[in-house]
């Protein structure tokens, strides 16, 4: 690689300073290959006074020092964000070993498996660190605010996906520069992707038990699972593979559940009601699972519909709902937040914090009912 001062000739009697690089490089800014660096410096292409002499001297001094540095640089394999990788390194291969570490749930594994794979698909199968600039990843932002899922051609990310995904990517770069493999991050002053607080469709209380009193041709299985989540807060992943010896009792008629959150494989124990208990059914062996054949298919929401549907209840409820219902019911008792983020399972409460918004709307509506006019 060799790097060469040359100047052009503008207009005003100048001459503009740049670098001429052989073989090409590619641009930080840019990502580009070029041949050309312009260094934004200026000469007298005819001086005529000691004033003008001199500046051309020291700006022409300036000049061949950047290009010395750049010579350094690029020799050095540090052009730009790249340093430690040498010239011709596949990110791509970085970024699934990063995604691979990235195990400690289920739900964690699938979403840094799918920005890998998102990646890949904008990247062209091959990625050298040559090519992380800002540029890339403002590009790669935007190919997933706007890309297909890779089950459908006819379905985009959701921007809650597309922002998890990016947030993987980032992070895989952060870990990048943890390893010198890069000496800046690209994304450092790229916005993340902004998401929209989704719809927690509720049960009210009075709903709830309305619903349970409801008949309705649907596999008791599931109508069982469902009022026990709306008991106990539970998610569907962590009921079906509730087993036997999950259940523990204490106090003779006090019980709780022991298990590990699929979603984020964090253990968790919670007291559960008599209510929540009865629903279990009776007890097997240890190793049994106890809503047996429960399965998250195409007609769960349609059973769920003709249920709600025959309690006269017109919101649109799905399995998840009932996790939302007990999370607003308990607060709406009473039940303090801290207590409720617990019971949920949630890393922060901040996470918990949308019921409780939910909770001081619905105190709102119930204020405005009484009025003197």
């Amino acid at each position: 690689m060799k790097v060469t001062l040359r100047e052009k000739k503008i207009k005003d009697g100048k001459r503009s300073l740049y670098l001429d690089f052989y073989p090409a490089v590619l641009q930080p800014g840019t990502g580009k290959a070029t041949r050309r660096e312009f260094l934004k410096l200026y000469v007298y292409e005819r001086p005529k006074t000691e004033v003008e002499r001199s500046h051309n001297k020291e700006t022409r001094l300036l000049a061949q020092n950047i290009a010395a540095r750049r010579q350094l640089e690029i020799q050095a394999g540090n052009y730009g964000f790249l340093a430690k990788s040498k010239k011709g390194d596949d990110f791509l291969k970085y970024f699934r070993a990063v995604t691979e570490k990235h195990n400690s749930s289920k739900s964690a594994k699938q979403t840094w498996e799918n920005a890998y794979l998102h990646f890949f698909d904008f990247a062209g199968g091959r990625c050298t660190f040559e090519r992380l600039n800002q540029k890339l990843v403002e590009d790669f932002k935007s190919y997933l605010l706007t890309c297909h899922t890779r089950r459908s051609s006819k379905q985009t990310l959701k921007p809650s996906s597309a922002a998890s995904y990016f947030q993987c990517f980032c992070a895989a770069l952060s870990e990048a520069v943890k390893a010198k493999h890069l000496t800046e991050n690209p994304a450092e002053n790229v916005k993340a992707i902004k998401t929209t607080e989704s719809a927690r469709e509720y049960l009210t209380i009075e709903e709830l038990q309305l619903l349970a009193k409801t008949e309705c041709r649907m596999p008791i299985v599931l109508r069982r699972a469902a009022l026990f989540s709306a008991l106990t807060g539970m998610r569907f992943s962590d009921i079906s593979r509730l087993r036997w010896e999950n259940v523990r009792e204490t106090g003779g008629t006090k019980h709780f559940v022991e298990f590990k959150i699929q979603k984020t494989g964090e253990n968790l124990t919670l007291p559960i009601s008599a209510e929540a208990f009865e629903l279990l059914g009776s007890r097997g062996a240890p190793s049994d699972q106890i809503f047996l054949d429960l399965e998250y298919g195409a007609m769960t929401s349609v059973f769920i519909a003709r249920w709600t549907l025959a309690a006269g209840i017109t919101k649109t409820i799905t399995f998840h709902s009932f996790r939302h219902t007990f999370a607003t019911a308990q607060l709406t008792l009473g039940t303090d937040l801290y207590t409720v983020s617990k019971m949920l399972g949630h890393k922060s409460i901040q996470k918990t914090q949308i019921y409780a918004r939910i909770v001081d709307e619905k105190k709102r509506e119930a204020a405005d009912k009484i009025t003197l006019k």
